[in-house]
């Protein structure tokens, strides 16, 4: 730690001018120009260990919403662990197309080339959902990539895949995430094509995983460098993360999770068996696998998941059939399924709880997937996007924009039985933002009678009379 804020001086030269930076090790910069002719720009992590004269591999983080910084923050406690140099684009944009995203990819590959000494058969690419999918497609664009390191997303395109050009596939997903089933398929896809991949489960849902799983990733990445013979095998660092693994896969399984111990197992099998001896491997993996305990674990998992393909099935059917219909009779049924999903949630088994996590993440992503293809449309449809916020308001209670869109949409067809209805709905789910309420699009006439303001002073204590101008 006493190398943290060490820096030095790199005198470059761009396509047009000679400039002078200054970079400094363990800390994230952010806004490095990728050139002076283009306004993009991008973020870089160097770890303390980095020398101007030693070559580093180098990840490569995308993140579709353009907050490059942000993303490549998750990354830097294990790539100062490892000594991965990671860098990511400020522009890669989920509005621009593929072919936009990945000029722009290339240019800040260049950039960071010319910058900085990079081992040239360490390349990766990595993100998290979207930032995710798009990473699985730069090798199809960019020669070199070496790996991709993919957190809650499934690859993009398999029809690309070729084994002929392989890269080094690892997934990460969270059990009670809904990608999770979708990450086992892609697994036995990639089985079947004989491309190197790996899955590492963590527990969490739709969100970052905890920084180890973020370092084991990058020791299997370190790992398989070495089995190419790209790097110099370190038997120390073997032996340890080896030690560390067997460890992790006896905690886990002491605490009842046979499923993760399995895939900690089942990972290590591939990883460590061009570089050790893997006899306690297999036989620890054959001895959980012919436990009860894991029989019936895992049994009941198949059982789940293929419920939760046959859900997620009927959640896709229906939605779309009432969104076309913009069938609110059918707003009872969806009622039924969020107490269904509510029912796995509160069970004391803890896949259960999994399950109803996943459904209740995938139907929440469906609507919302839902709504930006309607807003995409050259003609709004307003009243399937008024289904879609009121199925929202029963799937989301607790996000009030969906009571205000179906508040405004009402008052503007002049349906105010309905628009009251959900204001007292948004008023009982603890919205109390009064001011916003007045100002509502389309409410003029609603909110001066005495129906909403009674309503408002109900939850409220006191409402305003007055008419506010719009």
């Amino acid at each position: 730690m006493k190398y943290l804020g060490a820096f030095f001086f790199i005198i470059i030269s761009w396509s047009i001018n000679a400039q002078e930076i200054t970079l400094k090790k363990g800390i994230v910069l952010d806004g490095l120009k990728v050139n002076d002719t283009l306004a993009e720009s991008f973020s870089l992590y160097l770890p303390t260990s980095f020398k101007i004269n030693k070559a580093c591999p180098v990840l490569f983080v995308f993140d579709l919403k353009g907050k490059g910084k942000q993303a490549l923050s998750m990354y830097t406690t294990a790539a100062e662990e490892y000594g991965y140099i990671i860098a990511a684009s400020n522009n890669v944009q989920d509005s621009l197309s593929i072919a936009d995203n990945v000029l722009i990819t290339n240019r800040m590959f260049n950039s960071v080339f010319s910058l900085l000494p990079i081992k040239k058969n360490r390349i990766y690419a990595s993100g998290y959902s979207e930032g995710g999918r798009f990473a699985t497609l730069v090798p199809a664009f960019i020669k070199g990539i070496t790996g991709v390191l993919s957190f809650s997303s499934t690859i993009a395109n398999k029809e690309i895949l070729s084994a002929r050009k392989p890269f080094y596939f690892i997934g990460v997903v969270g059990k009670k995430d809904y990608l999770y089933s979708e990450m086992i398929k892609t697994k036995k896809v990639l089985n079947r094509l004989k491309f190197p991949n790996q899955l590492i489960f963590h527990e969490n849902g739709r969100e970052w995983p905890p920084v180890e799983t973020i370092k084991e990733a990058l020791v299997y990445f370190d790992l398989a460098a070495m089995a190419k013979n790209t790097e110099k095998i370190d038997v120390s660092f073997v032996k340890k993360n080896y030690a560390d693994g067997m460890i992790k896969a006896g905690s886990l399984l002491a605490e009842n999770k046979p499923l993760y111990s399995e895939n900690v197992l089942s990972q290590m099998l591939i990883a460590y068996k061009p570089l050790v001896a893997i006899d306690s491997i297999k036989y620890n993996l054959k001895s959980l696998k012919r436990s009860k305990l894991y029989r019936s674990s895992y049994n009941e998992e198949s059982a789940l998941l293929l419920k939760e393909d046959f859900i997620k099935g009927e959640y896709n059917y229906f939605l779309e059939e009432d969104v076309l219909t913009y069938n609110y009779n059918n707003l009872g049924w969806w009622k039924y399924q969020t107490e269904e999903i509510s029912k796995f949630l509160n069970s004391p088994k803890a896949v259960h709880k999994q399950l109803g996590a996943r459904l209740k993440s995938y139907l929440e992503a469906l609507i919302e997937d839902n709504i930006d293809i309607v807003n995409a449309s050259t003609v709004i449809d307003e009243e399937a996007l008024n289904f879609l916020y009121m199925l929202k308001t029963i799937t989301s209670p607790s996000k009030y924009e969906s009571y205000l869109k179906v508040i405004s949409y009402s008052s503007k067809i002049e349906d105010y039985g309905t628009a009251l209805f959900y204001l007292e709905e948004l008023l009982s789910a603890g919205y109390s933002n009064k001011e916003e309420l007045y100002k509502l699009e389309h409410t003029a006439l609603f909110r001066i009678s005495p129906e909403f303001n009674e309503t408002v002073a109900k939850y409220l204590k006191e409402a305003r009379y007055d008419v506010i101008e719009e």
